[in-house]
C-alpha cells in the first residue's frame, strides 16, 4: 500500500495508535462547501486524522464526535449550515455522519480504503533523475498510483518511497503495464531512451497524459524522428513537451514538479470526466 496519500502509511499508524476513534463523513454538501461528500476524518479522544475541511464545522464536528466517544451524546448526525450561525461564509449547508470505528466498522473502513486505492489513477514516472526525485514527492501527497521506473539502481534508491519502484532494463516495455487512463511521465537521462518510452505511450489510445522533459528543440527532433517511424501526427500532438507548461519559466526541479503536478491532475480529471460523461 504505497499509495493513497492522505497518507495511507499515516493513516495505519493512526489506526494502531489510536483508540476509540469515530469516523465522521460528509454524506450529503449542498451550495457552497470546503469539502465534498464522501470527504471524511478520524478523531479519537485526543487527536485526529484527515480533514473534512477545516473551519468552525470542523470544530464542532470534532467536539461532537468526542462527546460520542465520552457517552455525552448519542447523536450520530448533524445538519450544519455553513453560514453566520457557525462563523463561516461559505453559504452551503452539509450533513454529517458519525460512526463508531470498533472490528466490524474497522473491517467496512478497510474495505472503503481498499476500493479507493483501486480506483486511483496510475501516474508513471520513467526516470528518477532530479525532477523525477522531486515530481515523486510531490505526487505522495496526491490520490495517485504512483510508479517510477529507473534503469539505474543507484537513482532509483534516492527515490521517494510513496512510489512503487521498477528496475528495469528496457523500461519502454513497461509502458504496456499502465492502466488505461494513466498518465506517463518520460524524464530519463537518455534521450534515445526517452523517444523509445514516447513512441510505446503515443502508440495508445487509452492513456490521459504523455508529457516529456525538454525543450523546443527536443520536441521537434522527437517530431521528426516519430515521423520517420510511422507515428502520425495526431499522435504527436498529443506530447506534452516540455512538461510543466510555460506560465513559470522556471528550471529548478522543484518547481518543474509542482507545475507538472497541477498539469497531470487536470489531464487526469479531465480524462475521467470524458469517460463518464
Amino acid at each position: 500500500m504505497a499509495a493513497m496519500k492522505f497518507a495511507v502509511g499515516d493513516l495505519r499508524a493512526f489506526l494502531d495508535r489510536e483508540y476509540p476513534i469515530i469516523l465522521i463523513e460528509i454524506v450529503e454538501a449542498k451550495g457552497s462547501s470546503p469539502r465534498e461528500a464522501g470527504a471524511f476524518m478520524l478523531v479519537s479522544p485526543t487527536d485526529s486524522h484527515a480533514t473534512i475541511g477545516g473551519g468552525q464545522m470542523e470544530y464542532l464536528a470534532i467536539d461532537h464526535a468526542r462527546a460520542i466517544l465520552a457517552g455525552m451524546s448519542q447523536e450520530m448526525q448533524l445538519d450544519i449550515p455553513l453560514g453566520p450561525e457557525i462563523g463561516q461564509c461559505c453559504g452551503g449547508r452539509v450533513t454529517l455522519a458519525f460512526s463508531r470505528l470498533d472490528e466490524a466498522g474497522l473491517a467496512a473502513f478497510d474495505a472503503r480504503i481498499e476500493a479507493r486505492l483501486a480506483a486511483m489513477p496510475e501516474v508513471w514516472l520513467f526516470g528518477a533523475g532530479h525532477v523525477g526525485r522531486a515530481l515523486g514527492e510531490v505526487l505522495a501527497l496526491l490520490p495517485v498510483k504512483g510508479t517510477v521506473v529507473e534503469t539505474r539502481a543507484s537513482e532509483l534508491a534516492l527515490m521517494s518511497v510513496g512510489m512503487r519502484h521498477r528496475l528495469a532494463a528496457l523500461p519502454e516495455a513497461l509502458v504496456a503495464e499502465a492502466a488505461p487512463g494513466a498518465a506517463i511521465v518520460i524524464l530519463t537521462h537518455d534521450h534515445a531512451l526517452d523517444f523509445l518510452i514516447a513512441r510505446e505511450a503515443l502508440a495508445r489510445d487509452d492513456l490521459a497524459y504523455v508529457g516529456m522533459i525538454g525543450s523546443r528543440t527536443k520536441r521537434a527532433t522527437f517530431a521528426s524522428h516519430a515521423r520517420e517511424n510511422g507515428l502520425s501526427e495526431e499522435r504527436i500532438n498529443r506530447l506534452v513537451l516540455p512538461i510543466g507548461g510555460k506560465t513559470v519559466p522556471d528550471k529548478r526541479p522543484a518547481v518543474i514538479a509542482a507545475m507538472t503536478a497541477a498539469e497531470l491532475l487536470v489531464a487526469l480529471s479531465t480524462y475521467r470526466s470524458q469517460g463518464s460523461s
